[in-house]
């Protein structure tokens, strides 16, 4: 039980409160302690709420796109970043959803991806891994609903705690995201939509 201020009861009387006030700090989530303001996603090829550039669409199941993955820039990840991970998941698909593309052991020091790093070879030199994505295609797999509404496509990219996830190459997305939530710091966002 916490008293009006939000103190746990030993921590009531004056002597304890600086104590307790330091505890509560120092078990404050890492997500709300960054150098520069907060953990922000942009990129060259999306805008927040806008459309999929003609680029990042699939190229199979109907879709003629050259299926390059987005460039992404991401800012002001949380003190104790040791590595970034990046989803991009439809949560419009029937069913689970549909996962696109699932990137982890991202180095700290890397904060941005130029487009088609997936196909490009550059994700590997980094010594990234990407899962299998729901086409069942390792790395990126562009957008490509079937015909009707347009489908939202959430792009998140993750600060972790640790320096490389338990995973390897090829795994499902679905684990690596399990993997990727159970070590996650922060997360910052856009989502983006497409239809045809």
């Amino acid at each position: 039980m916490r008293t009006p201020y939000g103190f746990e009861p030993g921590c009531a009387s004056r002597a304890f409160v600086r104590a307790c006030v330091a505890m509560a700090i120092a078990a404050m989530p890492a997500a709300s302690a960054n150098a520069g303001g907060n953990f922000t996603l942009s990129s060259t090829d999306f805008s927040d709420g806008g459309k999929v550039g003609p680029r990042q669409i699939f190229n199979d199941a109907g879709c003629n796109g050259p299926n390059q993955s987005p460039g992404l820039t991401w800012r002001n990840a949380p003190t104790g970043t040791r590595s970034f991970a990046i989803t991009i998941f439809d949560r419009d698909a029937p069913g689970r959803g549909w996962w696109h593309w699932a990137v982890a052991n991202l180095p700290a020091q890397v904060t941005s991806l130029p487009e088609n790093a997936s196909a490009s070879g550059a994700l590997r030199k980094l010594g990234a891994i990407e899962a299998r994505n729901d086409f069942n295609v390792d790395g990126y797999g562009g957008p490509c609903p079937p015909p009707g509404n347009p489908h939202r496509y959430v792009v998140t990219v993750y600060a972790l705690r640790i320096d490389a996830l338990p995973l390897a190459q090829g795994r499902p997305a679905a684990l690596f995201d399990r993997e990727i939530s159970g070590s996650a710091l922060a997360s910052a966002q856009l989502t983006v939509t497409y239809g045809r």
